[in-house]
């Protein structure tokens, strides 16, 4: 296990970098397994946090190229520290330009998540609230196509 290998893990999965290291150690240098550790990791880590309130957060607006589609976004966490993070802002904006991409009838947790199609809306929610330590939700969202009625979404749980 060398400090590339590390560093690589943590780039793909955003995680810490010793619990990079905890996990290619116990994968005995595995990558794929060493990913699927933190990935599971990942989804105990976002049980543990779903039940606490998210008072804070951020509406986010996304208006993509030619200004004729447009998406206005509700994101929720606990705290306004996390809600100015780089990271927070980064995941909802990407959330905007989902709704904003994706016309679709599917559930927006359960769309593949069109910068990488190998993950799903919830996936990428849950290695966000894995990442930043607070529960996150996806309060609600509108998509604004011009000439079509807008339609607001609300989910009761992220």
């Amino acid at each position: 296990m060398s400090k590339d290998d590390i560093l690589r893990l943590r780039e793909s999965t955003g995680a810490g970098i010793m619990d990079c290291k905890r996990a290619l150690s116990e994968a005995k240098g595995n990558f794929s397994l060493a990913q699927e550790i933190l990935k599971q990791k990942g989804l105990e880590v976002a049980r543990k946090k779903s039940e606490r309130a998210v008072r804070e957060g951020q509406v986010i607006s996304y208006i993509h190229a030619g200004g004729k589609i447009g998406a206005l976004i509700e994101v929720n966490c606990e705290t306004d520290f996390v809600a100015k993070n780089e990271v927070f802002q980064h995941f909802a904006r990407d959330l905007a330009m989902q709704v904003a991409a994706q016309a679709e009838e599917a559930p927006l947790l359960e769309q593949k998540f069109i910068k990488d199609p190998t993950k799903t809306i919830r996936d990428y929610l849950t290695e966000t609230v894995a990442r930043l330590g607070e529960n996150i939700r996806i309060r609600r969202f509108v998509r604004f196509q011009l000439g079509e009625d807008a339609r607001l979404e609300e989910l009761a749980a992220g």
